[in-house]
């Protein structure tokens, strides 16, 4: 049975957000889409506003459209679902981080820089090579 996970892409100025997992954590050190797990009695769109709020003090003004989903397995070896959605937040400052130990904006050019998963490289790929659809 898969965990339920939830991310955003949120764009400013062609720049996508992504939080750097500290080091201790599961995957330390690499940077992701904030994101978090859905709670049995959310929907997607009800956990991704919930998560967004967590982690980054941001309000979501609207969920977008949907990216797509990768399957990994979490740090405890469970199967785990991610779902993906290009989302707006009502404002981008300032973002208060809870569970990160810091924030970028990445520009396209500027991807290789941070380290990512492949799963969220390759939604950011497509992403940024379809950001209108």
């Amino acid at each position: 049975m898969y965990r339920y996970v939830v991310a955003a892409v949120l764009e400013r100025a062609g720049a996508v957000l992504l939080l750097q997992r500290p080091p201790g954590d599961f995957m330390g050190g690499i940077f992701e889409l904030p994101s978090g797990k859905v709670e049995p009695t959310e929907t997607l769109a009800t956990a991704l506003r919930r998560e967004v709020k967590e982690e980054t003090g941001l309000t979501l003004a609207a969920i977008d459209r949907y990216l797509g989903h990768f399957d990994y397995l979490s740090g405890s070896g469970r199967p785990t679902r991610q779902f993906t959605f290009a989302a707006t937040a009502e404002t981008f400052q300032p973002i208060t981080l809870s569970e990160h130990m810091r924030y970028a904006w990445v520009r396209p050019d500027e991807s290789a820089q941070f380290t990512v998963s492949d799963s969220v490289r390759a939604v950011l790929a497509e992403y940024w090579r379809r950001p209108e659809l």
